[in-house]
C-alpha cells in the first residue's frame, strides 16, 4: 500500500480464517501475524469467558460479532429478531464489541417486493430505538446471490444504502464486503466512496474464490488506499479461507497496514 499508518485497521474473522481452531487458539494466531482484532459469527455458540481471556492475553480488540439470523423483510419474524438483537447487545457491550452484523433474511417468494423493503426499513427503525446510547453499531450486510447465498433478499449496496437514508440513525450502518460486491456489482470504490457516511464496517476476501486477498481480480492495495482517502476509521474485517499457511497470509496483509 502506499498509504503509511491508514486509520482503519484489519480484524480477522476466526471462523472462516481459522475455523479449525477453537476461539483462544484462534486468537492465539491471530497475534502471531501481528494484528490486534477479532471477529467472529455468532457470539451464542462461543465460549465467551475463553474469548475474553484470549483476548486479554495477546491485547486484542473484538472488533465485531453477529447478531441472531433472523429474517428481517417477514414481519411475522420481526419481534423474535427485536429480542435476538437485545441479547446481542449486552453480549457486545460485555465484550467491548463495536459493532453487531446482521444478515437480513431470504427473499419472501409471492411476496411484493416493496412490502419486503419497507418490512426491513420499520424493523430496522425499531432496532434503532434499542441501539440508542448503547455504543453499538448494527451493520445491514448485502450478500451475493450468484455464488454464495442464493435466494437472499438484499444483494445490491445501492438498496442498502436507500435502507439506511430512510432508518435516519447513526447507529445502523451497512457492512460493505467487498468481496460480495464485486460478484453482485462491481464499481466498489466509487461505491464505497460515495456512501462512506453510511458504512460501519468492510469485510474483504479475494474473488474468485474467496480465499486470500492476494489472491484474484480485486486490487486490495488500491481498495484500501481509496478507503483510506476517505475519512473511515473503523475496522475491514478479514474474512476468508485460506489456501495456504494462514498466519503467513496475515502477515502479508498486516504488512500492508503497517502493523
Amino acid at each position: 500500500m502506499s498509504m503509511n499508518a491508514p486509520k482503519f485497521r484489519p480484524s480477522v474473522c476466526i471462523d472462516a480464517v481459522f475455523g479449525t481452531l477453537d476461539s483462544a487458539a484462534a486468537i492465539k494466531q491471530v497475534a502471531a501475524a501481528g494484528i490486534q482484532a477479532i471477529e467472529f459469527w455468532g457470539w451464542w455458540d462461543k465460549d465467551l469467558d475463553a474469548i475474553e481471556a484470549a483476548r486479554d492475553e495477546h491485547e486484542m480488540q473484538i472488533s465485531a460479532c453477529c447478531t441472531k439470523f433472523i429474517s428481517l423483510v417477514d414481519p411475522a419474524t420481526r419481534e423474535d429478531y427485536l429480542a435476538g438483537l437485545a441479547e446481542s447487545i449486552e453480549a457486545a457491550r460485555r465484550l467491548s464489541c463495536p459493532t453487531l452484523i446482521s444478515q437480513v433474511g431470504d427473499f419472501r417468494p409471492g411476496a411484493n417486493r416493496k412490502a419486503q423493503h419497507d418490512c426491513l426499513v420499520i424493523g430496522l427503525k425499531q432496532a434503532a430505538k434499542l441501539l440508542a446510547g448503547s455504543g453499538v453499531t448494527l451493520v445491514i450486510e448485502p450478500l451475493n446471490e450468484l455464488v454464495d447465498h442464493q435466494g437472499y433478499y438484499l444483494v445490491k449496496s445501492d438498496e442498502a444504502f436507500e435502507v439506511i437514508d430512510q432508518v435516519e440513525s447513526e447507529d445502523v450502518k451497512v457492512v460493505f464486503d467487498i468481496y460480495h460486491q464485486q460478484i453482485s456489482e462491481g464499481q466498489v470504490i466509487t461505491n464505497l466512496r460515495n456512501n462512506i457516511d453510511k458504512i460501519g464496517h468492510f469485510h474483504a476476501a479475494g474473488n474468485p474464490g474467496r480465499n486470500e486477498l492476494t489472491i484474484g481480480e480485486l486490487n486490495y492495495p488500491q481498495i484500501f488506499d481509496a478507503i483510506a482517502d476517505t475519512k473511515y476509521e473503523g475496522f475491514v474485517g478479514l474474512e476468508y479461507w485460506p489456501t495456504g499457511d494462514a498466519v503467513n497470509g496475515l502477515r502479508e496483509v498486516a504488512g500492508w497496514f503497517g502493523q
